[in-house]
């Protein structure tokens, strides 16, 4: 068997005329055949099924090079599709003169590499240079090895879709496999393991894992859990786009900078199907793709990403800041930034709890999403994640069924969203309606409505729930500590003066900066913080703005 490190990269070439497809690849394995695998397919969809078998098989696909003119999809959607599977290879857009318009605006939809004009000959003055430069960038990238993860599980099982979910966050290739189909139990005997002690993780070098913790997921997976040094500039706890921003900014400005998530970065906004509101991406992108482009550029600049940690307490020793681990480790710097975030709060109903993880899912949940082929799903929720998630699981979803308690979604969605919602026929909206029940066997099979004006009951078939029930901040590790609304949200800057007094302990003859928590030189960004926009281009700014105040701060030390 090849090992994986033997493996050549892939360069594929799509292109529709088989003239052309013959020459570009005549072209490149002339220069790169002996290093790379040189591949062709002759339509968009083609060339994806060729990227989804890469990407099962662990292949690394180095770049892309597609011709923009190509029926039923251009070279600009198959690209754009092709990020979500193969988010490192870099992109050419194959053009002709009349098209570079069209290559240009490309720039800013798929983060367009380059792009060439035919014909490109010859190849040694207009290829090959350009191929050579994007195959060196393509190398000395920060990015793991894709190679195949498997898991074995039980359908309905919570700790199963934890996991999976675990490595899709993280951007983790796997192949999820049941423990009751033939190959599943083929895996398990090899492992020497047995059903009761699913999930079983593989790691690509055959290593197993039976019923890991994220922690030893994430050392078995190449992910680093242990800060490399004990002393820092910045630590940032939380890894959503206020905490990933601050950590670009932070490093990219030459401060030592840590930044340390429980499970992976993006944070809620990971989770989002596709964001169409961020400034500079007028045809949206997903909160996979934005998570993963800010986590390489936080790398980029020298920012160290710490993943499966807990972080259960923060403490003062003179001018040090220190955050504890639950395992009882800990890290100290300088300065601190506070963005974890929120979480969706726990729903009431009976039976809820019961089946979370088994057909009921807090957030987007998108490793199940593939399971909700021509069912009916249920959302509840009115606010922009659950309208993006609607919209996502309607191309799949036989219907779609957003369940809210106000009596319209203006109120809580942008107007882009409703709109959307509005056109898409398998999507119905129910307003002042809630789940009251919920029951089933082994998994979630039915949910019972109340519509709260006509005062009427229905129980409804239901496989899948998903819940996006407003947030919460988990800040309860920090009571005592830093000063807190009555919903738990942390307070900073002038929202700590009141009526001219400074917070309880405050000893700098200095008010706190406007970022700044009742403890000085720990701050706060994001959706965490009492009274913030909640949205993610706000939260990007704060964590730069959280950056430059700790400039400020340690300035003055």
């Amino acid at each position: 068997m090849t090992s994986p490190a033997a493996v050549k990269p892939v360069i594929l070439s799509v292109d529709d005329d088989p003239g052309v497809s013959r020459a570009v690849v005549r072209d490149l394995r002339r220069r790169y055949g002996a290093d790379y695998r040189i591949m062709r397919a002759d339509s968009g969809d083609s060339a994806l099924e060729v990227l989804r078998e890469l990407k099962l098989r662990g292949q690394p696909v180095a770049v892309l090079i597609a011709d923009y003119r190509m029926p039923g999809m251009d070279g600009i959607q198959f690209l754009e599709h092709a990020i979500d599977l193969h988010p490192y290879a870099r992109r050419v857009l194959l053009t002709a003169y009349a098209d570079t318009n069209a290559a240009i605006d490309a720039i800013n939809v798929v983060d367009l590499d380059h792009y060439l004009l035919k014909p490109w000959d010859p190849p040694e003055e207009k290829l090959y240079p350009v191929v050579d430069a994007l195959l060196e960038s393509w190398r000395g990238d920060d990015r793991r090895p894709v190679h195949e993860t498997k898991i074995i599980g039980h359908r309905w099982s919570a700790r199963g879709s934890e996991v999976r979910e675990f490595l899709a966050r993280n951007q983790l290739p796997y192949r999820w496999y049941l423990a009751d189909d033939p190959e599943g139990r083929r895996l398990l005997e090899a492992a020497g393991a047995d059903p009761e002690q699913c999930p079983v993780v593989i790691d690509p070098s055959g290593n197993v894992l039976l019923s890991p913790s994220d922690s030893e997921l994430a050392g078995c997976v190449g992910l680093s859990t242990d800060p490399s040094g004990e002393f820092y500039d910045l630590i940032v706890i939380g890894g959503g786009p206020a905490g990933l921003g601050a950590a670009v900014y932070g490093a990219s400005e030459g401060l030592r900078t840590v930044l340390v998530e429980r499970t992976a970065t993006g944070g809620q906004a990971g989770q989002s199907s596709r964001i169409e509101n961020y400034l500079g991406f007028p045809d949206g992108l997903s909160g996979a793709q934005l998570a993963d482009r800010a986590r390489r550029q936080a790398v980029k600049f020298g920012a160290e990403l710490i993943t499966a940690r807990e972080v259960v307490g923060l403490e003062v020793c003179g001018s040090a800041r220190r955050v504890l681990f639950g395992d009882g480790s800990c890290v100290s710097a300088h300065s601190v930034l506070i963005a974890t975030g929120v979480n969706y709060r726990h729903h009431p109903a009976p039976g809820v709890d019961d089946f979370t993880g088994r057909g009921v899912y807090y957030g987007s949940a998108m490793t199940e999403a593939a399971d909700c082929a021509d069912r009916d799903v249920y959302i509840v929720g009115g606010a922009n994640s659950a309208g993006q998630a609607a919209v996502f699981l309607s191309r799949q979803a036989g219907s779609v069924h957003i369940l809210v308690r106000g009596a319209s979604l203006e109120q809580s969605m942008s107007h882009y969203l409703i709109q959307q919602i509005e056109a898409i026929p398998n999507i119905k909206v129910h307003t002042d309606t809630e789940v009251i029940a919920a029951d089933g066997s082994d998994h979630l099979e039915r949910i019972v409505l109340r519509n709260n004006v006509a005062g009427t009951e229905e129980k409804v078939g239901a496989e899948r729930l998903f819940l996006f029930i407003g947030a919460a901040p988990e800040t309860d590790w920090l009571d005592g500590l830093l000063v807190r609304d009555e919903a738990g949200y942390l307070l900073a800057g002038p929202d700590l003066v009141v009526d001219g007094a400074r917070p309880p302990g405050w000893e700098l003859s200095r008010a706190p900066h406007h970022l700044e928590t009742s403890i000085p030189g720990v701050f706060v960004a994001g959706d965490v913080r009492s009274e913030s926009a909640k949205r993610v281009a706000s939260a990007v700014g704060e964590g730069a703005m959280a950056v430059m105040l700790v400039h400020r701060y340690l300035a003055k030390q």
